[in-house]
C-alpha cells in the first residue's frame, strides 16, 4: 500500500497542495493497514485505525483524509472501498468573526501612525499593512510575503497563497496611492530588501512581530474584547472585507451567485462553501437574510 500512499502524494502536490498532515497521517494508515495483512483500503480498517486518536474531531481529519485516498484509489481499482466520511458525526464550529467598523479601522491606523517616533518606519509600515488589509481583505501571510514585484498597475500579484495558487488582487486607487506613498518612503529609508514590509533594520516582518504589535494596537485604539469574551483578530479584518462585500451584493439570485462566485475567486478561497461560511456566521448579513426571506414570504419580495 506504501506506493500506492507515495502516488497519491506526489499527485496532489503536484496540484500545489503541501499535505504535511496527510503524508504522515497516511503513511500510519498504510502501516496499520500492513500489519493487518491488507492490500487494500477497507472501511473498517480505515476507522479503526482514526478511532485511537484522542478527540472528535482528530479521528474526523483522519478518516476524511483516508476517504480522499481512497477515492484516488477507486478511479483505477474498484476493489477499495470507500469509508463513511462522516461516520464519526463530527461538525466543525468556528467561532463568530468580529467585524470592524470604519470608526475601528481608522482608529487603529491612526495608532500604528502614533507607534514609534516621528521619522521611522515602524508607523508607516504597520498603518499602511492595516490599511492594506482592510482594503483588500488579502491573508495576513500573502501581505507578508509580498515583493515590490509582485505590485503591478493591474494590481497586487498573491504568488503561491494558503493553496498554492497565484492570483491578481485588485486595488482601489486610494489604496494604491496609500501604497505609493508608502514605498517611496520605505525605499528612501531601507533600500535593501525586496519585500515590501520590513521593520526598521530592513528585515521582512515575521508574523509573531505582527501579532504581538496588532494587540498592542488594539489596546490604543481602545478596542476590547468581543460579547464572546474573545479579542478580536487581525485575521477579522479579512472576514470583514468579505462581509462588506457581502452587504454590497446586487439584488436578484442570479446576479448573488456571480457576485458570490467573483468574491470567492477574489479572496483565493478553493471552495465557494468557504464563501457563503460568511452568511451564516455573521448576525449582520443573517438579519439581511431574514428579512428577505420574510418578505419573500409575506409576498412584499420577489
Amino acid at each position: 500500500m506504501m506506493p500506492a500512499v507515495e502516488s497519491y502524494l506526489a499527485a496532489r502536490r503536484a496540484a500545489g497542495f503541501k499535505l504535511l498532515n496527510a503524508d504522515y497521517l497516511l503513511h500510519s494508515f498504510a502501516c496499520f493497514a500492513v500489519k493487518r495483512g491488507e492490500t487494500h483500503v477497507r472501511a473498517q480498517t480505515a476507522i479503526d485505525w482514526a478511532a485511537e486518536a484522542w478527540s472528535v474531531a482528530q479521528r474526523d481529519a483522519r478518516l476524511k483524509t483516508v476517504c480522499r485516498f481512497a477515492q484516488y484509489l477507486r478511479t483505477e481499482d474498484q476493489s477499495h472501498e470507500l469509508p463513511p466520511a462522516r461516520y464519526f458525526g463530527y461538525r466543525k464550529t468556528r467561532r463568530v468573526p468580529f467585524i470592524y467598523s470604519r470608526a475601528d479601522i481608522e482608529r487603529l491606523v491612526n495608532a500604528a501612525l502614533q507607534s514609534g517616533p516621528r521619522g521611522m518606519l515602524q508607523p508607516q509600515t504597520y498603518a499602511t499593512l492595516i490599511a492594506l488589509l482592510s482594503a483588500t481583505g488579502m491573508r495576513i501571510s500573502e501581505a507578508l510575503n509580498l515583493r515590490r514585484a509582485d505590485i503591478t498597475p493591474e494590481g497586487l500579484l498573491i504568488r503561491k497563497s494558503k493553496f498554492q495558487k497565484t492570483r491578481l488582487v485588485p486595488l482601489h486607487e486610494t489604496a494604491a496611492e496609500g501604497l505609493q506613498r508608502y514605498l517611496t518612503l520605505r525605499r528612501q529609508s531601507r533600500p535593501g530588501d525586496d519585500h515590501v514590509f520590513v521593520d526598521d533594520d530592513g528585515r521582512p516582518l515575521r508574523y509573531t512581530v505582527v501579532y504581538w504589535m496588532f494587540q498592542k494596537l488594539l489596546k490604543i485604539a481602545g478596542i476590547g474584547t468581543t460579547h464572546n469574551a474573545h479579542r478580536p483578530r487581525l485575521h477579522e479584518l479579512r472576514h470583514t472585507f468579505a462581509v462588506r462585500a457581502l452587504e454590497a451584493s446586487p439584488e436578484g439570485r442570479d446576479r448573488v451567485g456571480r457576485h458570490m462566485l467573483a468574491l470567492a475567486t477574489y479572496m483565493g478561497h478553493v471552495n465557494i462553501n468557504a464563501t457563503y461560511w460568511y452568511l451564516e456566521a455573521t448576525p449582520e448579513l443573517l438579519n439581511d437574510i431574514a428579512v428577505a426571506a420574510e418578505g419573500f414570504l409575506t409576498g412584499e419580495q420577489k
